[in-house]
């Protein structure tokens, strides 16, 4: 039941909550002008369609639209182009290649919502052009990747906002569940328990021919060469070729905000102990590394984890637990979210609720001082929408709240994660030189070989 400070406050709240959604954010015809010639220009590369599952990079690139002028679409799917052009009344310049669209457009910016394995290629190749690059996440497909598009932005004066929207949205749950967590009502030693559920089985699916209007081969790009199937292109979530299963779907998101909450937004773990299943088409000790590169074969079939049980431990003595399904002696369980649990008391937080005694005993003036905690949390910006942050900051140049140096350190936990299920052994991980301690064969799933013709 809630108390009676917390009841009166609710509707302050909420109507807080909306008011720092829309205080501060402007239109694109605010920030940049009225004219279109004031406005940047945009280019949307990989917004998916009726032929895909995934649509959120159509989803993005029309919020962009919002702010600035949509000039050009790209995706190896043609009729994804059409679908997505259409939408702008057929005015814009179509691309199959990213590579034809960024020397020939030369935009001011660029939306990214490949599938993962595309996305620090094109994040790369836009910050050389001069492009501001706002990509979905997953940022990374490796750890490798995460440092190379750091170094591609550090003296680029580019802009680039990673879609972790937790950050900012979902009614801003998540950023005042890091609030109290830093203000110490949670007392000592606080460690976070996160659920992110199970990757899709399936499979050994069938080889197919690639239809007509799919360029396979610049779909595959970087990775190894594969024969086509639905499966492959459109569920790649559950292929360690193209993405990271649940741990680097879900765990991009929930890892990032115990990190931040944490304050370990700028680290990593410096040991990881992974237990869990792999799919049964993968055989025991299997050479990933070799797998990876395009030198071994596996059945064509979902290969990412599906039970997990994992301990990432930092330097600082803080703990942090990434399981498919949260569960204890206790009671205590569920399927997707995060614990944070102290000395004094715990709270719990996923996209529809943060409840917990400590939240529910806060009085009217600690709320209030809650709200006035996130707004340095946020960068010193009113907390609110994902892509408006992103283009205050295209327009004044500031830094984003979705960095790429804090979601690379949340990939390369998520990374680590796969790494240690992958090895099915403990690993020691140096976050100061981002290298295994004596370990060869986990460095070896650092990086991964490029297919000739798609190197970086």
């Amino acid at each position: 039941m809630l108390n009676p400070s917390r009841r009166g406050f609710l509707k302050q709240s909420a109507a807080l909550g909306s008011a720092f959604a829309g205080a501060g954010l402007f239109t694109g015809a605010q920030l940049f002008g009225q004219s279109a010639n004031g406005k940047p220009t945009i280019a949307a590369i990989g917004v998916g369609g009726s032929l895909g599952r995934y649509n959120q990079g159509g989803a993005i690139a029309r919020k962009a639209a919002n702010f600035g002028q949509m000039v050009a679409v790209c995706d190896v799917v043609e009729l994804h182009t059409e679908e997505f052009n259409k939408s702008f009344e057929g005015k814009l310049k179509k691309y199959g290649d990213y590579r034809k669209l960024l020397e020939e457009v030369k935009p001011d910016i660029v939306t990214i919502g490949t599938p993962d394995h595309w996305h620090v290629p094109i994040a790369i190749a836009a910050l050389q052009t001069g492009c501001d690059v706002y990509c979905e996440k997953p940022l990374t497909l490796t750890i490798d990747e995460g440092i190379r598009v750091r170094q591609a932005l550090e003296g680029s004066g580019r802009v680039f906002q990673v879609g972790t929207q937790q950050r900012s949205e979902y009614n801003l749950l998540f950023l005042q569940a890091i609030a109290i967590v830093k203000s110490g009502c949670l007392g000592e030693n606080v460690q976070a328990h996160i659920a992110i559920g199970s990757s899709e089985t399936g499979g050994p699916f069938a080889t197919t021919p690639v239809p007509q209007g799919i360029d396979w081969n610049m779909w595959l790009g970087p990775t190894p060469q594969a024969d086509y199937s639905e499966e492959r292109r459109k569920e790649f979530r559950w292929y360690f070729e193209y993405s990271g299963g649940k741990m680097t779907d879900w765990g991009a998101h929930h890892i990032d905000i115990a990190q931040w909450a944490l304050g370990l937004e700028r680290t990593g773990p410096v040991s990881i102990s992974a237990k869990g299943n792999l799919p049964e088409i993968v055989p025991p000790k299997f050479d990933w590394d070799s797998y990876l590169d395009g030198k071994l074969k596996l059945p064509n079939a979902f290969n990412t984890a599906v039970k997990f049980g994992i301990e990432l431990k930092y330097a600082n003595g803080t703990t942090i637990t990434v399981h498919d399904e949260y569960c204890r002696p206790d009671g205590i369980k569920f399927p997707n979210g995060i614990l944070f649990e102290g000395s004094k008391g715990r709270i719990y937080v996923n996209r529809e609720k943060l409840t917990g005694k400590p939240i529910e005993e806060m009085d009217r003036q600690q709320w209030t001082k809650l709200y006035q905690d996130m707004i340095p949390l946020y960068k010193g910006r009113w907390p609110g929408d994902h892509m408006g942050n992103f283009f205050q900051c295209v327009a004044d140049r500031g830094e984003p709240i979705s960095d790429v140096e804090s979601h690379h350190r949340t990939m390369t936990s998520c990374h680590l994660c796969n790494i240690g299920l992958m090895l099915g052994r403990d690993l020691q991980w140096n976050p100061d030189t981002e290298k295994f301690v004596n370990d060869p064969q986990a460095d070896a799933l650092i990086s991964r070989a490029s297919r000739p013709g798609f190197t970086m």
